[in-house]
């Protein structure tokens, strides 16, 4: 079972979301985003496998992230409103397309089904440069990271996926690594479709979804609908908190 956490408050009567985070993430990383949704209902982060406290494996594809999904969603009672961003956001799709009686709406973050030709592999190669076994901070990290070449932005968020205490990474590197592939790719045989609302809500200054991809996303999803947050790239939800949180509220609640 994937680990998660949960903010409820007793007034929301909303159904519950589900929040799922991208690569290298953990559940934490939507914190502050979930709390305030939850004055709808209950809002749920969870960790994905090979991330934060969830379980480690040797394989990270599209249908075992799905199923992972689906175990969590039948624990705590389904459907739910799903919203999932960039490897989330495929995990999500892939779960809606194999079971869609679990899910409600769908909210895609900045990606779509397709399969990318950039690789994450240098992340990986640059959090194996981190001497681990002198960390007294997460700031030690950081600035090893920054020596790497990794942004300033990024280098918080990696951090916050390191156990200090216990000198290690939240993640398993070695499972990501091997199955890059996997990750920045598609399972072309998920084909659908999945007939709930659908919102591909994406960074205005961000070429993840391009309108190239649109028919292809219609042929899964045909009732999605696009929208865009000026200005934002595909940390839409980092850059632009308020405006992403009022974009799911507008499309959930209609």
């Amino acid at each position: 079972m994937l680990a998660y956490s949960i903010f409820d408050t007793i007034d929301g009567t909303a159904p519950p979301l589900m929040i799922v985070h991208g690569l290298y993430g953990s559940g934490r990383n939507w914190g502050v985003i979930a709390k305030r949704l939850s004055d709808r209902g209950p809002t749920i982060t969870p960790d994905l496998r090979n991330h934060g406290s969830s379980p480690r494996h040797a394989s990270h594809s599209y249908p075992d992230l799905a199923a992972d999904l689906a175990d969590l969603i039948t624990h705590i009672g389904g459907p739910v409103d799903l919203c999932g961003h960039s490897m989330g956001g495929k995990a999500a799709m892939a779960l809606a397309l194999t079971q869609p009686h679990l899910i409600r709406k769908l909210v895609i973050a900045d990606i779509a089904p397709i399969a990318y030709a950039h690789t994450q592999q240098g992340m990986i190669d640059a959090m194996r440069t981190v001497d681990l076994t002198t960390l007294t901070r997460r700031s030690d990290a950081e600035t090893q990271l920054a020596a790497a070449g990794i942004d300033r932005s990024l280098q918080s968020f990696f951090t916050q996926s390191l156990d200090v205490p216990n000198k290690q990474w939240r993640l398993n590197l070695d499972t990501l690594e091997a199955e890059m592939d996997k990750i920045i790719g598609w399972p072309e045989e998920l084909t659908g479709p999945f007939t709930n609302p659908t919102l591909f809500l994406s960074g205005g200054a961000s070429d993840y979804v391009l309108p190239d991809h649109r028919p292809k996303i219609r042929a899964l999803f045909p009732r999605a609908r696009f929208a865009k947050l000026p200005g934002a790239g595909h940390w839409l939800h980092a850059e632009n908190p308020r405006a992403f949180e009022a974009s799911l509220r507008v499309f959930l609640d209609a």
